[in-house]
């Protein structure tokens, strides 16, 4: 039987709905705090204690040389959030860390401003090597280098993202000048990837001249057969001209969707790994040099309905790559091509619109069972639109319903390379990307 109580007064309906409300309340958020700090203890402390739905504030100004721990279990409707005082007004200088862990953590309106630190990152999904970022996001921040600003010639990247399921998005990159990559996905070891990268700026980094000058980087050889599902859409890069892998893709199962390469002297390069979507990209090089496409490498890639404009690379750097492969190749070289699907690309007044077959003296593999279709191609005047680089001619590339305009080198004309009828993807205008705070046409651009 149901305990009875016995009220010495009634209570007044306003009063049972104040209650009920409040009751509501608590289970819905959990009576959320909003916690104010101004030092990384502090903060530590904070999120280390916080609950479900709390805000914790960086309080505006300098923080320097600081070491920012993030450690805490938010939940998937109440995360926990960390934020600037007012977006782009803390602003992290010198050595300044952050490091995140655990799960459902909001970061947002911080300002990492000439990174002093050397060989570690300014921003880790990680507090150390067993205690992993799961379901957390960076978003609004900025992390950024001053034209006239070089802090090391030691190797870092800016940003690691280890663990499952975290984002980054609307944040700026701009004027990495060192060795190492800006962002990094990490996997094998419990990182299991499913990360998304969305609608950030990455700009103004000048020629490293040498390897290691990549934007974004999904795995690295040694895990490269492993699946990691990242979805990289709707980012913007502007100048990025490290080297000649804009992002270097190396691992399987990823989409490049609906993003902005503007006079970048590069590739969205398909590194290592297989099955990935390259789809509604555009790469525009208003005939800048050395400003590229996509290179194909691997098994199975699909490269759909994305748009190339005057692009000045070549080789390489072509509109359209696929390299050839090295037989037995090992995970750091070149794996033949074999089962590419091309369709519905435009490709618009580039230097070099598609190369098939390309690479040193051991990548002797041409592609094979690949498929153009539905691309609508017009060449430069007096440039060959399709031109075959390797030294043996690719086997069973099927070509159906393109729209070619210009010279065929290298291959027997068949009727699926000019029968169909051109469909020129239009250009929208260039979209805004990264945070709302922060202005990106006031860096000095190289």
């Amino acid at each position: 039987m149901l305990p009875t109580f016995k009220l010495r007064s009634p209570l007044s309906c306003s009063t049972i709905l104040c209650l009920t409300l409040l009751l509501t309340l608590g289970a819905v958020s959990g009576f959320s705090s909003e916690i104010r700090v101004s030092d990384p203890e502090a903060a530590r402390k904070a999120v280390n204690d916080a609950k479900p739905g709390d805000l914790i504030i960086l309080a505006a100004g300098e923080w320097r040389d600081v070491d920012l721990r993030f450690y805490g279990s938010g939940s998937a409707e109440h995360p926990i959030r960390i934020q600037a005082e007012e977006a782009g007004k803390t602003i992290l200088t010198g050595g300044s860390r952050i490091r995140i862990g655990g799960e459902y953590l909001v970061i947002s309106g911080l300002w990492l401003r000439n990174p002093a630190i050397e060989k570690a990152d300014p921003v880790e999904f990680r507090i150390d090597s067993k205690t992993r970022a799961s379901h957390c996001r960076l978003t609004q921040c900025a992390i950024t280098e001053d034209v006239n600003f070089s802090a090391s010639h030691e190797s870092n990247r800016w940003v690691g993202i280890f663990g499952e399921d975290n984002q980054v998005d609307h944040c700026n990159f701009s004027g990495k000048k060192n060795a190492g990559t800006t962002l990094v996905v990490w996997l094998g070891e419990g990182n299991v990837g499913h990360h998304r990268i969305l609608a950030n700026h990455f700009a103004n980094r000048p020629p490293l001249g040498q390897n290691g000058g990549e934007t974004i980087r999904i795995g690295d050889s040694t895990t490269s057969m492993l699946s990691a599902h990242c979805l990289i859409e709707g980012n913007k890069f502007v100048r990025c001209d490290g080297e000649v892998e804009i992002i270097s893709n190396k691992s399987c199962h990823n989409i490049y969707r609906s993003n902005w390469f503007i006079e970048s002297q590069g590739t969205l390069t398909l590194r290592h790994g297989n099955d990935c979507l390259v789809e509604g990209n555009y790469f525009i090089g208003k005939k800048r040099s050395s400003t590229g496409g996509v290179r194909v490498i691997g098994e199975r890639h699909r490269v759909i309905g994305n748009v190339f404009s005057e692009l000045e690379g070549d080789g390489y750097r072509a509109a359209i790559c696929l390299a050839s492969g090295i037989p037995n190749s090992p995970l750091y070289g070149y794996f033949q091509v074999i089962d590419a699907e091309l369709r519905e690309n435009t490709i618009l007044d580039c230097k070099v619109p598609i190369v098939i077959g390309l690479g040193d003296k051991d990548a002797v593999l041409a592609p094979k069972d690949s498929s153009f279709e539905k691309n609508s191609i017009v060449a430069r005047k007096g440039r060959p639109a399709v031109h075959v680089g390797s030294s043996e001619p690719p086997v069973g590339i099927q070509w159906k319903n393109n729209s070619i305009t210009g010279r065929i080198e290298g291959l027997t004309e068949v009727e699926g390379m000019r029968s169909g009828t051109p469909n020129f993807l239009a250009i929208p205008d260039e979209p805004s990307r990264g945070s709302d705070w922060y202005q990106a046409d006031k860096d000095v651009e190289r």
